[in-house]
């Protein structure tokens, strides 16, 4: 999968991409990313790539020629000219959509995603309706740039590739990961949890993820869940799934709305209550 970043910053991104999981996988070639300096697509000797805004107001904005010339120069045509199911062009902005990592999913499934880091009061409309497929925002909260957004957004996306993680069902088992209906109907079977082999991770299906524990057994007179060391994977999972539920109730409420939720679920949450 190849990313595009459009930017006054190119050099922002030198250290992010090369730790962890992100180098692993451009070493691998299983992903690319490129930079590109908006700068160098501009014809004045000042390198201008902003101007101030038609009917005023505080700040500049960003201009259209630069960004239409950079894209152009990486092979991406306006909107009508794309197949939507193989490239996007997304533009980091505050005025976007909520980031998830529902966006995430849908966004792995594509070849390539070129991102535009706005700055500044933002960027002159016609480029979003020329090119952009994509407004996101990654929180409500106004940063300086798009640029620490473009490598969340790249990080939450390309840990989805196959073939990226070490164990590619980490990215099930975690915070907003698939359900246990979803992962039943990609491996085929039924979503009992009680009629398949006992397991004891359960799909957090939108959820917050469980609380986490390793060795030593007893830290500062905390010791870990007795029911985690019982070697009971039924019961482990029941209890895992119940403090996921208790965290998503506790910190974020509103990912109940739309989580799936078992009658057992919604029982266990009234007792919360």
């Amino acid at each position: 999968m190849q990313f595009d970043i459009i930017t006054i910053f190119p050099g922002l991104f030198a250290g992010i991409f090369e730790h962890g999981v992100i180098k692993r996988a451009v070493a691998g070639g299983l992903v690319d990313v490129k930079t590109h300096d908006l700068r160098d697509f501009t014809h004045d000797r000042h390198r201008t790539v902003d101007d101030r805004p038609f009917g005023g107001g505080e700040g500049m904005v960003l201009k259209p020629e630069p960004i239409s010339e950079a894209l152009e120069s990486i092979g991406i045509a306006a909107k009508p000219a794309r197949d939507p199911n193989r490239e996007s062009v997304i533009l980091l902005s505050a005025q976007g959509k909520k980031f998830t990592q529902q966006t995430a999913r849908e966004l792995s499934r594509l070849e390539r995603v070129a991102l535009i880091c706005g700055r500044y009061e933002g960027v002159d409309e016609r480029v979003n309706e020329i090119f952009v497929d994509r407004e996101l925002s990654i929180g409500d909260y106004v940063l300086s740039g798009g640029e620490l957004g473009a490598a969340i957004i790249i990080d939450a996306t390309m840990r989805l590739l196959p073939g990226v993680l070490g164990n590619e069902a980490s990215s099930q088992y975690e915070s907003f990961g698939s359900s246990e209906a979803e992962m039943a109907a990609a491996r085929g079977d039924s979503n009992d949890e009680d009629g398949n082999p006992p397991r004891s991770t359960h799909g957090s299906g939108g959820l917050l993820d469980y609380p986490h524990y390793t060795r030593p057994a007893e830290f500062q007179g905390l010791t870990v869940p007795e029911i985690l060391s019982g070697g009971d994977h039924l019961k482990i999972s029941r209890w895992r799934r119940e403090r996921a539920l208790e965290k998503t109730f506790r910190n974020r409420p509103d990912l109940l709305e739309t989580a799936e939720l078992s009658d057992r679920d919604r029982d266990f949450l009234r007792s919360l209550t």
